[in-house]
């Protein structure tokens, strides 16, 4: 049901002129989408305070509820096709009040972590691109069907939803940034082990599939009570996002996971200066993929001590300075950041080993980021000691990797396994840092324990052997000549 659901939503999508590509089709089903969790929310919500005696203050007025204007229904429980605004009206409706009204409670909001000022942000951000009236009441229509009370309908929605983020990655353009492959995430996290009562922080957050898959394995694990639980929701995810899509589809995400109102901030992350972090600013663990091949402006260097245009490079820097004292980061980053020669990354690898204890880098094979084209790694690192070994491990997962044939979980099992002690094998090695040039600080991927090939011969030597064969030859026939 629910993945013929969204099925028939992509198809209204497809021919409608307003939005004309995977990135459209997910911003358009999520603001629906949100609408309608929203009121299930609100009705959750004075369910509750009737049974405790309690009057519920709805935070939408009654006119903007998904009741009055998206499926007003009669006594018959069905939609009230004499009340329920169709075609232009409801275009004209839903972008002249709804949008204007609910992008007003972001001036209207308490404070950023509140329901009303997300929902202020999200509206403020997305505009409605459904321009068939016709097409907007059947998505309507198909998005009321949807259950979304209980937590196995949440969890089956959260799934088809990292479908869509998934497909607009495969999807290409600039889909790609917003979706890291979920089993990387998912090795990535099992490394640092994250708990309950830590704080867990991704400041290039995209679709949040770092803070939703640390909160399903923090979840499992956990022992479950009230007091975890509301930890868990309220003070353990954060995020900061610039780019207005990615924002509302990482919130959007994080409330199908069951995190309610998620601790995202939409702003620019590097435009806050490192010595503005103080150690309440700080974190436990920060899992990232930070975007690469970026270009920050003159303005947005001059917040680092370590100044590049390379946005992943300034990403890290702001990493290293937001982890607490003993706290473990896993990052994606280009493979190149290991050996380049200019001056900022040697001078930021310098400053990664002196100040942190890069204990791991996991080197991940050609075609791992659909349509990015590059090479990456992932380094894992823990703050407050100087790096005095590294272990690499240099994944192979068998097989050209593309979109038929994505990584999975039991490609990075091995690695997850053998990290923990940290062997040699013919993919794996240590690496000593006191052995390292001191110039340079070259972490270059050489992997010392593959099988050397035979050297290739000169062609004088392969003359010489193919001499040989011929006299071989022609003795066997000689001889086989005598004997006929």
């Amino acid at each position: 049901m629910f993945e013929q659901t969204f099925k028939n939503i992509d198809d209204i999508l497809f021919k409608d002129s307003g939005a004309d590509s995977e990135l459209d089709y997910i911003g358009q089903t999520s603001w629906v989408m949100f609408l309608r969790y929203l009121d299930e929310l609100e009705l959750d919500k004075a369910d509750s305070a009737e049974l405790e005696g309690n009057t519920y203050s709805y935070i939408l007025d009654e006119k903007f509820r998904w009741g009055a204007w998206a499926m007003p229904k009669g006594s018959d429980g069905k939609l009230d096709h004499h009340t329920a605004l169709t075609g232009a009206d409801l275009v004209t409706f839903v972008d002249t009040e709804l949008f204007p009204y609910l992008a007003s409670f972001k001036q209207k909001a308490d404070t950023p972590q509140s329901i009303e000022y997300k929902i202020g942000e999200i509206f403020s951000e997305l505009k409605n691109k459904i321009q068939s009236g016709y097409g907007l009441r059947e998505i309507l229509n198909l998005a009321d069907a949807l259950p979304f009370r209980s937590h196995k309908d949440k969890h089956e929605l959260s799934h088809l939803y990292e479908s869509k983020i998934k497909n607009m990655g495969n999807a290409g353009r600039n889909g790609g940034q917003y979706y890291t492959p979920r089993p990387l995430i998912r090795a990535m996290i099992e490394v640092t082990n994250p708990v309950i009562g830590e704080k867990v922080y991704d400041g290039a957050v995209g679709s949040a599939g770092f803070l939703c898959e640390s909160y399903d394995y923090m979840l499992e694990k956990m022992e479950k009570n009230v007091d975890n639980l509301q930890t868990l929701q309220k003070n353990t995810f954060y995020g900061k996002e610039k780019k207005n899509l990615a924002y509302v589809i990482g919130i959007m995400n994080m409330i199908l996971h069951g995190i309610e109102t998620p601790n995202i901030t939409h702003t620019n992350t590097l435009a806050e200066s490192l010595s503005s972090i103080q150690e309440k600013d700080r974190f436990h663990v920060i899992l990232a993929n930070p975007p690469f091949g970026g270009k920050e402006r003159k303005e947005v260097q001059q917040n680092f001590d370590i100044k590049t245009g390379e946005t992943a490079f300034l990403f890290l820097q702001h990493f290293i300075k937001s982890l607490k004292a003993g706290g473990r980061a896993a990052i994606v980053i280009k493979n190149t950041f290991l050996s380049n020669t200019d001056n900022a990354s040697v001078a930021l690898r310098k400053h990664l080993l002196e100040s942190c204890n890069l204990h791991t880098v996991l080197d991940m094979p050609s075609g791992t980021f659909l349509g990015a084209g590059v090479k990456t790694v992932v380094l894992f690192f823990q703050k407050g000691e100087p790096t005095k070994k590294t272990w690499f491990y240099q994944l192979d997962a068998g097989r050209n990797m593309g979109k038929t044939n994505p990584l999975n979980d039991k490609d990075l099992a091995e690695f997850v396994k053998l990290q923990k002690t940290m062997p040699e094998s013919e993919q794996s090695w240590m690496l000593n840092i006191a052995d390292i040039d001191e110039s340079s600080y070259d972490l270059s991927v050489k992997n010392p324990n593959v099988p050397e090939e035979a050297p290739l011969r000169s062609p004088l030597e392969i003359l010489d052997e193919m001499e040989v064969l011929d006299k071989e030859t022609k003795e066997i026939l000689d001889v086989v000549r005598g004997l006929i």
